[in-house]
């Protein structure tokens, strides 16, 4: 089972403290919508308001087309996971997945079947007997998922359940909630402030700052053409460069940009003569400059550090200015810090922010 989420114009504010303001959002059924970004931004709130544990200061939430911010939490069809396992210590894995069911007085061969059902998925049937101290960080959020699958809610929320788990863990955890939503089909929320969660798992990301939507889009539409240069520095492991801009002037392939470190860069973007340059900025990924042969035309860039990841390198250098720059190589470079290269950037690929933030449009998008 599955539905739909409407947010409406949904304020929360604790006294003169204004933490979510005037936020509208549709989410579809059987979609998997990410919450993201930093602390203090507002996701978790949201997400806790969704799930009746937050009271909402204006605005309707509505699930499958019925209101719920006026219900209490039992009663709005969702269930939540949470950052911290909260696994009752002193019952086995089976008790603490069918504590809930139990509560409200569901058949016990009901609780049986969805206790068992969940087990199969979520690949725990071994571990039904064992209690939480006998069970690794993986396997009890494991657990604590199947305490919501149980309920069969029409949409699961999750708040940054993976942010306890080691590295290596948080990636197989991850896989392991793809495929979860691949197979249960349901509508599911999931805040994190890691962009990688986001990326991997999202049909939607939901970007936020500041107590408002910076910007909705799929993983890729985010990452190639943010709407703003908090989500371009944002979305993006190195962030994005920029450059702050000194002038411009409109040729016929594009606009002719100056900027600081660059000097005068051809681009793509089209902007009305009248639009003033003060305070714009360009910005460009370390992925769309490319290190030259030596004697080819470009920029001379500096090496300071070489940050060697296996299948590419990033060098983090400093342009003749002063300005900083990081490029991505090849894994197999032999760069060094110290090294003095020569670099160029894709012109189809800058991306340009006025002095408000906000993006600039290239011509083919």
């Amino acid at each position: 089972m599955s539905a739909s989420i409407e947010i409406d114009n949904v304020t929360k504010r604790y006294g003169a403290l204004t933490v979510i303001e005037d936020i509208s959002l549709s989410i579809e059924a059987g979609e998997f919508v990410v919450f993201l970004g930093p602390s203090g931004c507002g996701k978790s709130t949201l997400l806790r308001m969704i799930a009746g544990l937050e009271d909402v200061t204006a605005g309707t939430i509505s699930v499958a087309g019925r209101r719920v911010d006026t219900l209490p939490p039992g009663r709005r069809g969702v269930a939540m996971v949470f950052q911290s396992y909260a696994l009752y210590p002193h019952m086995t894995v089976k008790q603490n997945m069918s504590f809930g069911l139990e509560n409200i007085g569901m058949a016990k061969d009901e609780i049986e079947r969805r206790v068992l059902a969940a087990a199969e998925t979520l690949e725990i049937g071994h571990l039904l007997d064992r209690k939480p101290a006998k069970l690794s960080g993986g396997q009890r959020q494991r657990v604590a998922i199947g305490r919501a699958i149980v309920k069969e809610p029409k949409a699961f929320l999750f708040d940054e359940p993976l942010s306890n788990l080691d590295a290596a863990l948080r990636g197989r955890t991850r896989l392991e909630l793809a495929q979860l939503h691949h197979r249960l089909g349901s509508t599911m929320i999931f805040v994190t402030h890691d962009q990688v969660e986001a990326m991997t798992l999202a049909d939607r990301i939901v970007i936020m700052n500041a107590r408002q939507i910076e910007q909705i889009g799929t993983p890729m539409d985010v990452y190639q053409r943010p709407a703003s240069k908090f989500v371009a520095g944002f979305i993006g492991s190195p962030a994005m460069n920029f450059l702050p801009v000194t002038g411009w002037e409109q040729a016929a392939s594009g606009l002719v940009v100056t900027t600081a470190g660059l000097g005068r860069v051809e681009t793509r973007f089209k902007v009305v003569a009248a639009e003033n340059p003060v305070g714009a900025t360009l910005g460009i990924r370390a992925e769309d400059i490319t290190v030259r042969q030596q004697g080819e035309p470009g920029h001379i860039l500096t090496a300071e550090v070489v940050e060697r990841l296996g299948d590419r390198s990033l060098v983090y250098g400093v342009l003749h200015d002063g300005s900083k720059l990081v490029v991505e190589a090849d894994g197999r470079s032999l760069i060094k810090a110290g090294d003095t290269l020569t670099v160029s950037a894709d012109p189809n690929a800058f991306h340009l922010f006025g002095a408000d933030g906000k993006a600039y449009h290239r011509e083919a998008d």
